[in-house]
């Protein structure tokens, strides 16, 4: 969460757990973050500085469109798809800039408006090692850095690739 200054408040996602108020403290599992867990997270279950970034990117692209991670996008088939597959789309035609909400059009420059979701694709790169710290991330949307060349398609997670190979009878 961030202050009316954009200073941090509050970073770690992992602490967004259900609550059953009658069994006391203990927590029941993930509250409506899904969207936010980086794909090795899911996988493996350990938190990491990159997991960290990866749930940043959420925010940012909420932030730069206007909508809820957990709300169907916009597609011209009509079909839901996810925040980020649908901004990569954007990106590959080289319409990212679509992705941000009107209401930030008429308020920013250009630049900025381009900036915060190539910024949230940036910090969602399905390849850990591929994503910037946070810091490099604040540098971005503030200009004080060059913004990655990112692939035109949303690159495929390593694991998924480590998935394939896995015979389907050896998972049961």
């Amino acid at each position: 969460m961030l202050d009316s200054s954009f200073n941090v408040k509050l970073g770690d996602f992992h602490l967004a757990r259900l609550m059953d108020h009658e069994l006391g403290p203990q927590t029941t599992g993930l509250a409506d973050t899904f969207g936010y867990l980086a794909p090795e997270y899911v996988s493996t279950g350990r938190a990491s500085r990159e997991s960290d970034v990866y749930s940043f990117r959420v925010v940012d692209l909420e932030i730069a469109s206007g909508w809820k991670s957990s709300d169907p996008m916009p597609t011209e088939e009509k079909s839901e798809t996810e925040m980020v597959e649908w901004v990569w789309d954007l990106h590959a035609s080289e319409e990212v800039s679509s992705a941000v909400d009107e209401r930030l059009k008429n308020v920013f420059k250009f630049k900025q408006v381009e900036c915060l979701p190539i910024v949230g694709l940036w910090s969602a790169h399905p390849d850990r090692s591929l994503r910037p710290s946070i810091k490099q991330a604040i540098q971005g949307l503030n200009f004080e850095t060059a913004l990655p060349k990112l692939p035109s398609k949303m690159p495929v997670p390593k694991m998924m690739h480590l998935w394939l190979l896995v015979p389907l009878q050896s998972l049961q």
